[in-house]
């Protein structure tokens, strides 16, 4: 007898989201047209920025595209402040839990509270300074049902050499609030700027951080400057969450990213465009290159 055929398992509902601030507006509508033009799949587009800029991201708006203050999902004690070291240019969060907090970690904050509360079970999240080139639908992170788990092997000999401590403290922080008693930390890296996660997963990994330091997760999370989000969870999934159902390990990096250097010129930035993988949809300027954002839309082909 021959077996009949299983049907495919319908894609599970997945938003995108991405966390910026005024510096990075330009590039924010920048990835906002380039998501547009190229995306496919997504319910919808979610924005996170502070209360403040939601006059300036409002005019992003549209019909698969919120603008969601962080008011909504941040604990009141969590407050930005003009950072007197940067003489008001740039914002600090303050709060009663911990040490004063950069924009970099609330961004953070920001993502892992709405992936908590979203009722969409993928959120693919896609930092601001990320542009897509090639078409790309969402559906692709996911294959019967199980969610793409970005995950390098021995990822600390690929990193610089000046941000290996940084990625070892994060991974032992992330241990110490999941409760991970052995190994302290491990060498797999779970970061990238184009990311899928599971929000069920999110939830339960909230859930397991509050149940391990007694206090909220936000609390906890908020409670130190060693923040990474991208490896806390990968954590999770790796040595806690034991569902091996939920999620499949990929190494693929979706997206080609100019992390420091000089400003880049068009014809630079149409050269890194075209050294691009072959699975690769996107490129990410960052923005503190100072790259004009009028030259990347250029190179992107979206002027």
């Amino acid at each position: 007898m021959i077996a009949a055929a299983v049907p495919p398992t319908a894609p599970l509902a997945t938003a995108i989201v991405t966390s910026s601030y005024r510096g990075d507006f330009e590039r924010c509508r920048l990835l906002c047209e380039s998501i547009d033009a190229r995306i496919t799949g997504h319910t919808r587009h979610l924005i996170l920025v502070e209360a403040a800029d939601l006059p300036l991201f409002r005019q992003l708006a549209g019909p698969k595209r919120e603008i969601i203050s962080e008011r909504d999902l941040l604990p009141l004690w969590l407050r930005p402040f003009p950072d007197p070291l940067s003489f008001g240019r740039r914002r600090v969060w303050l709060s009663p839990k911990g040490p004063p907090l950069r924009g970099w970690h609330v961004q953070q904050l920001r993502r892992l509270a709405i992936a908590a509360a979203m009722p969409e079970t993928v959120m693919v999240s896609c930092d601001s300074d990320v542009v897509f080139v090639k078409p790309f639908d969402v559906a692709d992170f996911q294959r019967n049902g199980a969610v793409e788990f970005y995950r390098i092997p021995h990822a600390m000999e690929t990193v610089l050499p000046e941000l290996v401590d940084h990625h070892r403290a994060w991974s032992r922080r992330a241990g110490t609030l999941l409760g991970i008693k052995a190994p302290a930390e491990t060498d797999p890296g779970y970061i990238a700027t184009v990311i899928a996660w599971r929000t069920d997963t999110v939830r339960e990994m909230m859930a397991r951080i509050a149940e391990v330091t007694g206090r909220s997760a936000l609390t906890s999370l908020a409670a130190s400057r060693l923040l990474s989000e991208c490896t806390i969870y990968g954590r999770f999934v790796d040595e806690v969450e034991r569902k091996p159902l939920r999620h499949f390990a990929s190494e693929r990096r979706l997206c080609r990213t100019y992390w420091s250097g000089d400003a880049m010129s068009g014809a630079e930035l149409r050269s890194f465009a075209d050294a691009m993988g072959p699975e690769q949809v996107a490129v990410g300027i960052q923005s503190f290159t100072g790259t004009d954002p009028a030259l990347i839309r250029q190179a992107a082909g979206l002027a």
